[in-house]
C-alpha cells in the first residue's frame, strides 16, 4: 500500500515521504479499512514537526478517515466507516495511507448524510467540541455559548454542536468572522470582534449576566478575555495556549463567580473512546442537525505533503487527502 511516512521530526516538505509498504493483513480483533478520504489536522502537521509527545517512529500519520472495511468482522465487510485517534499516527499508524488497521471495537458507521470527505473531516474538530461542550460543561438546553476562535475549525464545529444541543444564544469571538454561508455563520446569533471589549459584548448579548459556557479554542493570549466573559458559575473550557503557555487572572474575582475551567484533550481518547463520541454525532448529522465542516481542498495522497503545506500556512476550511 502506498502511505505518508516520516522516519525523523521536523518540516514535513522534508521529513515526510510517500512509500510503498506491506499490504495489511487482517489479525484477530483487528479489521482493515481503505481509506476513500482523509484530512489533514494543524496536529497531524504538528506531530511530523516533533510538537506532540508519545511519538513512536517510524509512523504514519493522521488521526481522522472515511472508508470502507475490506477485512474484520463478517458484518462489517464492505461497510463504510469514520473514525479519528489520539492514538491514530503516533503510536499506531495513522490515516494518511490507503490502508489503517483499527481495533474492532473502533468500527463506527459513517452518517449517510456525509460522503467520505466530509465524514473524514469530522473526527478532530467535532470530538474535542462534543467532549468539552457535551461532556465536560455539560451543556443545558436554555444556556448562553460563547466560542473564542468561533471562525477556525473547532469553533466551527462547536458553534453547530451548541445550536444541536439546544443553546438559547450562541455567540461567536474571533479576528475574522466566519465565511458568509457557511455552516458556522449559519449558527451563531451575533459575531464579537476581539479588538473591542469583547466582555462587554458578550454580557449585552446575554441580558447583563455573561455566558454560561465559554469554549476557548485560542487559549493562552485569550484566555482572561474568555474567563471574562462568563456568567456565574459559568464553565470555562480551554484546549489550545496560542501564543502564551502560563496565564494569571484574579483569584477572588474567579472564586467569588463560582467559576469552573475545564481543560478537554481529544488525543487523551484512542479509537475505540472515540468512535463511542461519534456514534453519539452521527444521527444528529444524518437529521441535519449538524452539517458537514467546510471543504477547502481535496488532493490525491501523492500530494499528501503539499496538504501539509496547506494546513501549516493556515487553509480556512478542511483540506482532504484522497488516496485512491
Amino acid at each position: 500500500m502506498r502511505a505518508l511516512q516520516f522516519r525523523a521530526f521536523g518540516d514535513p516538505a522534508a521529513k515526510l515521504a510517500l512509500v510503498d509498504l506491506p499490504d495489511l493483513q487482517p489479525r484477530r480483533g483487528w479489521a482493515v479499512v481503505r481509506i476513500r478520504a482523509a484530512s489533514v489536522n494543524p496536529s497531524d502537521v504538528k506531530n511530523v514537526e516533533g510538537q506532540m509527545e508519545g511519538t513512536v517512529l517510524p509512523r504514519v500519520p493522521g488521526r481522522d478517515f472515511s472508508g470502507v472495511v475490506e477485512a474484520g468482522p463478517r458484518d462489517w465487510i464492505g461497510a463504510e466507516v469514520w473514525g479519528t485517534g489520539g492514538d491514530a499516527g503516533f503510536t499506531l499508524d495513522g490515516s494518511h495511507a490507503e490502508l489503517i488497521a483499527i481495533p474492532e471495537a473502533a468500527l463506527a458507521r459513517k452518517p449517510a448524510a456525509l460522503d467520505h470527505a466530509q465524514a473524514a473531516s469530522v473526527g478532530v474538530t467535532f470530538v474535542v467540541g462534543w467532549l468539552g461542550l457535551a461532556e465536560y460543561a455539560a451543556l443545558q438546553k436554555g444556556e448562553d455559548v460563547a466560542i473564542v476562535g468561533v471562525s477556525g475549525g473547532v469553533g466551527g464545529a462547536v458553534a453547530q454542536l451548541a445550536r444541536a444541543l439546544g443553546a438559547a444564544h450562541v455567540i461567536g469571538i474571533d479576528r475574522r468572522p466566519p465565511a458568509e454561508g457557511s455552516p458556522t455563520a449559519s449558527r451563531i446569533d451575533v459575531y464579537v470582534a476581539t479588538d473591542g471589549d469583547v466582555a462587554a459584548a458578550v454580557r449585552m448579548h446575554t441580558g447583563g449576566h455573561g455566558a454560561d459556557v465559554v469554549f476557548d479554542a485560542v487559549g493562552g493570549v485569550m484566555f482572561e478575555t474568555a474567563l471574562g466573559c462568563l456568567a456565574h458559575k459559568g464553565r470555562l473550557i480551554e484546549i489550545a495556549a496560542t501564543g502564551r503557555r502560563r496565564v494569571e487572572f484574579d483569584l477572588i474575582d474567579f472564586y467569588h463567580n463560582e467559576r469552573r475551567i475545564l481543560g478537554a484533550d481529544s488525543r487523551k481518547l484512542d479509537l475505540v473512546e472515540s468512535a463511542a463520541i461519534l456514534n453519539r454525532l452521527a444521527p444528529l448529522f444524518d437529521s441535519g442537525s449538524l452539517d458537514g465542516p467546510l471543504i477547502d481542498r481535496e488532493l490525491p495522497l501523492q500530494r499528501g505533503i503539499e496538504a501539509y503545506q496547506m494546513v501549516a500556512a493556515g487553509a480556512k476550511g478542511r483540506i482532504v487527502i484522497r488516496p485512491g
